[in-house]
């Protein structure tokens, strides 16, 4: 007999939330010149994080601690609170694929900003959910539009980044922190913070695990260069953590990840490096913009997105023709934020690659 999924997996596509580009180079053959569309960390991680997984990889036979232990304490550390309120998990994505199943099933609606982060949107659906959305205003996650949405369809989750993916944008932490005050009573906001670290002081709000109605994500993917690697945390109240135990994958974080963390967490001086090389690198890749008559929009990540001037079918002819000039990008996938490209902060090579093929590209869009 042939086999049959469930209902809910045959109703839905057969995609992912994004194309890699290593996808995109095995289709074109031949590897990118400048690989600034991923918002990776292109300077990489500390040299002391490399001798770390060097060493753990030596004792790669045994499997990892199933309980986190050292990284939890370095992170509690690191955070100033105890272990009880950090879960550990295979990068914020895997987390957000926790959280969901935590909350989610089929017929619960969960609440999210349209254009926002889609592998979030991608859990929920995996999961039965009805996600329901609202508009950015002016490029940006709107927080009162969110809480309107979510009080008027009974909404489980509420998800909202800051600063923000795909755009840059970011709030002050006053408004974070009157959005977490006015949530309804049955909704839980799932803060995504995976780009903190390059944000203004005063964008995130001082950690509170004792409000049962929040919780916050945060990786070692960006700043600290560990894309690859896959690991990333949650922030909340005990028995909100305490519940990922149930269903999480307990040996889904490496041994060499959990080196990999605490030794990055033990080097901040190089995590303020990287800081100051994404703010150059955002400032080079606006001057690039403006030099040719386009609009870089203001960023606190480790990209900047670029309007083009349309629309999103002229943002896509700009798009393909970089990348078939061996320059990786990407854009926004909903309209009108779909008028933009977005570029990651690359090295300085990267970054003149980009600056000598974007007028060839604008001129073949048209």
């Amino acid at each position: 007999m042939p086999l049959t999924f469930t209902p809910l997996i045959d109703s839905l596509p057969s995609t992912v939330p994004f194309v890699g580009p290593e996808t995109l180079e095995r289709r074109t053959g031949f590897p990118f010149r400048a690989r600034i569309g991923a918002n990776e960390s292109v300077f990489g991680p500390s040299p002391k994080v490399i001798a770390a997984m060097q060493e753990a990889a030596r004792d790669i036979w045994k499997y990892c601690d199933p309980e986190n232990h050292e990284l939890k304490a370095a992170l509690a550390k690191h955070l100033g609170m105890a272990p009880e309120n950090i879960a550990v998990g295979e990068g914020i994505d895997g987390l957000f694929g926790y959280a969901v199943r935590l909350f989610v099933e089929a017929g619960v609606t969960v609440a999210s900003s349209l254009g926002a982060y889609p592998t979030f949107n991608f859990h929920v659906h995996g999961f039965g959910g009805r996600l329901v959305t609202t508009p950015y205003v002016n490029d940006r996650e709107d927080p009162a539009s969110l809480l309107d949405l979510a009080r008027r369809e009974n909404a489980r989750l509420i998800y909202f980044a800051n600063p923000d993916n795909p755009m840059g944008s970011w709030w002050d932490a006053a408004v974070v922190e009157d959005m977490i005050a006015k949530l309804p009573d049955q909704s839980l906001l799932m803060l995504d913070e995976a780009y903190g670290e390059f944000a203004p002081t005063g964008t995130l709000p001082p950690l509170d695990v004792s409000n049962p109605k929040v919780l916050r994500f945060r990786t070692f993917s960006k700043a600290y260069g560990l894309a690859g690697m896959r690991l990333g945390y949650a922030i909340g109240q005990a028995d909100l953590i305490k519940a990922f135990d149930k269903i999480r994958n307990h040996f889904g974080v490496t041994r060499i990840g959990q080196a990999a963390g605490i030794a990055a967490l033990a080097d901040q001086g190089h995590l303020g490096t990287v800081v100051d090389q994404v703010k150059a690198g955002r400032e080079a890749i606006s001057a690039i913009a403006r030099d040719n008559g386009l609009s870089p929009l203001p960023s606190a990540a480790n990209f900047v997105a670029i309007d083009c001037g349309r629309d999103g079918t002229h943002a896509k002819r700009v798009l393909d023709t970089l990348l078939a000039r061996g320059v990786f990008v990407r854009m926004p996938g909903v309209a009108p934020l779909s008028r933009c490209i977005r570029v990651t902060c690359g090295k300085p090579q990267d970054i003149e690659i980009f600056a000598n093929e974007l007028p060839a590209a604008l001129k073949a869009a048209g």
